[in-house]
């Protein structure tokens, strides 16, 4: 699997691109299918929040399908595992659909 990781509006340190890398390619033992990803993080803009609100926003490739899931929140860290978490509930989701679909083609 491929991970692309981008930094909107801040610094990309290796500390960050470490942490992404490691919670991201942690989904490939859910679905090892998993072609490509795609993670931004950064500071959220347009919100009305105060202080420093962080978003993370992952585009995954499956076959020929694609999966987004973005997330806020006030750590950087707990926004990145946010998608981490709902990928992963995403990623079974899917593939206990693809397994009844083999399954009734039997």
């Amino acid at each position: 699997m491929t991970i692309n990781i981008r930094a909107h509006d801040m610094e990309l340190t290796p500390a960050i691109k470490q942490y992404t890398e490691e919670k991201m390619s942690s989904l490939e033992k859910y679905l090892d299918s998993i072609r490509h990803m795609d993670v931004e993080v950064g500071r959220a803009a347009g919100h009305h929040h105060k202080g420093n609100v962080f978003e993370c926003k992952a585009v995954v490739q499956i076959g020929g399908e694609v999966m987004r899931v973005e997330k806020d929140a006030e750590d950087l860290y707990k926004a990145i595992d946010k998608v981490k978490d709902h990928l992963r509930v995403e990623l079974s989701d899917w593939k206990k659909r693809q397994d009844e679909r083999s399954k009734a083609g039997e």
